[in-house]
């Protein structure tokens, strides 16, 4: 069966998603890198649970991304 747009788009949207959410990901893991002796280890460990969810999150986009695709 052809998709329609609005499928097309979601999918769009779900990539969309998962590449921000891949991205701020990144972002967290180079600061911790780079400030790993400068903050505390409150903040370190807000910045890994952030991360955590992240990972969560893409994953539960990417399932939606492949639930979609079939």
């Amino acid at each position: 069966m052809a998709k329609t747009d609005n499928q097309t788009e979601y999918e769009t949207h779900l990539q969309e998603h998962i590449d921000h959410t891949v991205a701020n990901l990144h972002e967290a893991e180079d600061y911790l890198n780079e400030h790993a002796g400068e903050i505390t280890a409150g903040k370190k460990r807000v910045i890994e649970a952030k991360n955590d969810r992240r990972k969560e999150s893409i994953e539960g986009f990417i399932a939606g991304k492949n639930d979609e695709t079939q």
